[in-house]
C-alpha cells in the first residue's frame, strides 16, 4: 500500500503539553510520510494547546489544519473526508461524536476509529457514561477499530460498542528523534520519572519513587511533567522540571542512570498497554524500571530488557546493581525496541491492518499478539 490520502481528526499533534497523543502522532506521521502517504491532520485550535504549541509543520510533509469550530470547516472537512482513501477519528477528539458521524457518512475508502485511551473509554461505559468522542450508536459503522490497548480490551470493544473488526496498534518510538545523546547536568540523576501528574498514579509514585528517594538521600531523583500540585511531597534530593518538551526527551533519558515507568491504573488493569515513554527511554539507551501489568513481557523481557519493581526495596536494589548489569539491560532493550517497537514498524502494521480492513476484505482478527 503506497501513496494513500489519509485524513485524521485527533486531539492534538501540535502541542505535547499534558497529553500522550502528540509525540506518538509525530513519529507515526513521519513514518507514514516516508512511506509515500499523504496526511492531513485536523486539530481543534483550543487555547490550552495553543498556549503551549511546540509544532507547526507536520513531520513527513503532511498538512496540519487548525480550526476554531467544526461548523467553520464543515464543508472543507466533508470534502477532505470524501476524497480520503483512509479516514481516522480518535478518542478525545473535540466534537468527536459529530466528526465520527461526518466520517461515517462520507465517501472515505476505509473508515477507522483509533482509541488511544481504551481503558478510559471502557471504564466510562461501565459506569453508564458515554464518552463524548464516541458516536451515539457505537463503533459498528467503522471498517476498523484500532486500540492502543490489547488483551481483553479488544473483546470489550466488540461486545460493548459493536466494533466489527478490532486490532491493537500499540505505542511506539521514533528513533529519528529519540536516541542516545550526551548527558546534560540539569537532567543528570540516578532515577528519573517522566509523566504528567495523575492521582491514580500517585500511590505507585509514592512507593516506587518518593520512598526510595527518602531511603537514598545520597542519590538524585528527577521528575519531569506537568500539573503537579503545589503540595507535592518534595524531598531535598528530588528535583523537578515542570515540562520536558519532546525535543528534550533524549537528553532527559540519556542523563538518567535509570528511569521509572508507572502505568495509569485503568491501563494496568487491562494490561497490554505499553506507554510510548517506555520505548522512548529504551531507544535512548536508558535502563528501565517498571510496575507490572499483564502482557508487559510481550514487549520487553523482564530481567533481561527491563526490571520489574513492586516495592521501594526493589527499586533500591536495582539502583545498586553494577554498571555492567545496568548497561546490559539497557543495550538489550534498545536492540529489541529498534526492531519491534518503532514508528516505522507500527506504520507497516497499520498498512497491513488497513489492507485487511478494505470493504469486502477478510475481517481483522482481534488478537493481542498483533504488532
Amino acid at each position: 500500500m503506497s501513496g494513500w490520502n489519509i485524513v485524521i481528526f485527533g486531539l492534538t499533534v501540535s502541542s505535547s503539553w499534558g497529553n500522550g497523543h502528540a509525540t506518538l502522532w509525530r513519529g507515526l506521521l513521519r513514518a507514514l510520510g516516508d512511506r509515500g502517504h499523504r496526511i492531513t491532520f485536523f486539530e481543534k485550535d483550543v487555547q490550552y494547546y495553543r498556549d503551549a504549541r511546540d509544532l507547526t509543520d507536520l513531520p513527513g510533509g503532511g498538512a496540519l489544519r487548525l480550526y476554531q469550530d467544526l461548523a467553520s470547516i464543515r464543508v472543507e472537512a466533508q470534502r477532505a473526508l470524501d476524497d480520503a482513501d483512509v479516514a481516522i477519528v480518535t478518542s478525545y477528539c473535540p466534537d468527536g461524536s459529530a466528526v465520527a458521524e461526518m466520517l461515517l457518512a462520507s465517501k472515505a475508502g476505509i473508515k477507522v476509529f483509533y482509541d488511544l485511551d481504551t481503558p478510559v473509554t471502557l471504564r466510562s461505559l461501565a459506569t453508564g457514561a458515554h464518552p463524548e468522542y464516541l458516536p451515539s450508536n457505537g463503533l459498528a459503522g467503522f471498517d476498523l477499530v484500532l486500540s492502543y490497548t490489547g488483551g481483553r480490551a479488544l473483546t470489550e470493544l466488540q461486545q460493548r460498542l459493536g466494533a466489527r473488526n478490532v486490532a491493537p496498534l500499540y505505542g511506539w518510538v521514533d528513533p529519528v528523534q529519540h536516541h542516545p545523546v550526551p548527558a546534560q547536568d540539569h537532567y543528570r540523576c540516578d532515577l528519573s520519572y517522566l509523566g504528567t501528574y495523575a492521582p491514580d498514579r500517585q500511590p505507585a509514585l509514592d512507593r516506587l519513587f518518593l520512598e526510595p528517594a527518602r531511603t537514598l538521600p545520597g542519590c538524585t531523583f528527577l521528575i519531569g511533567g506537568a500539573q503537579y500540585p503545589a503540595d507535592f511531597p518534595w524531598t531535598s534530593n528530588l528535583y523537578f522540571h515542570r515540562h520536558v518538551p519532546p525535543v528534550a526527551h533524549p537528553a532527559f533519558f540519556s542523563s538518567s542512570r535509570w528511569t521509572l515507568n508507572i502505568t495509569r491504573q485503568a491501563m494496568a488493569e487491562y494490561g497490554f498497554c505499553p506507554s510510548g515513554r517506555l520505548f522512548e527511554a529504551a531507544s535512548c539507551g536508558t535502563p528501565l524500571l517498571s510496575d507490572h501489568w499483564e502482557g508487559l513481557d510481550t514487549f520487553l523481557t523482564p530481567g533481561e530488557q527491563i526490571v520489574l519493581v513492586d516495592t521501594a526495596e526493589d527499586v533500591v536494589h536495582a539502583l545498586q546493581l553494577a554498571d555492567a548489569e545496568r548497561d546490559r539491560i539497557a543495550r538489550q532493550a534498545r536492540e529489541r525496541v529498534l526492531v519491534e517497537h518503532t514508528a516505522d514498524a507500527r506504520a507497516r502494521t497499520l498498512e497491513a491492518l488497513l489492507e485487511q480492513a478494505r470493504p469486502h476484505a477478510a475481517p481483522v482478527l482481534a488478537s493481542a499478539g498483533i504488532r
